[in-house]
């Protein structure tokens, strides 16, 4: 990202589950967060919003509209909590995974006020996301976080 911009993070997640699975995800993000001396926010967990929200998705396939809705309803979240705190622009973490289509969050986040698409893949950006994890021994997870993702984890 450009230099002399202040990262603030928002730890948002209601998709993920179980909630010890949330637990683990979000002491990484503290660790992380404690690492570099950067501000961090939590959302509340809550889960049932998000099942509401991609409620008669649950069959759909990876990358599908389930995940889209996911997407939509973390980008809101975050959208309302730099609105909240007086932080004119905002990105999302979502671009670093090469399974996160990054042209479709964008499309999804475009009419959010403040929204600026960052594309963390871009120079090698998940390579770095590894080493740093290595680095700093942060947890990394092996699905992207919901139930319904789970479930191809638990066959195999």
């Amino acid at each position: 990202m450009d230099e002399g911009l202040e990262v603030v993070l928002f730890f948002s997640n209601a998709n993920i589950a179980p909630v010890s699975e949330y637990d683990r995800r979000l002491d990484a993000v503290r660790q992380l967060a404690g690492a570099y001396g950067l501000e961090l926010h939590c959302d509340e967990y809550r889960h049932a919003d998000w099942l509401r929200a991609v409620d008669g998705l649950e069959g759909e396939p990876e990358r599908g509209r389930r995940c889209h809705e996911c997407f939509r309803f973390n980008l809101l979240r975050a959208s309302a909590k730099a609105a909240e705190l007086d932080i004119p622009a905002f990105t999302t973490s979502l671009t670093i995974s090469p399974h996160k289509p990054s042209r479709t969050i964008f499309e999804l986040a475009g009419d959010l006020p403040g929204f600026e698409p960052y594309d963390f893949k871009k120079a090698d950006g998940f390579r770095q996301s590894l080493d740093i994890s290595r680095e700093l021994g942060l947890y990394r997870q092996n699905y992207c976080g919901c139930e319904f993702s789970f479930r191809p984890q638990i066959k195999s």
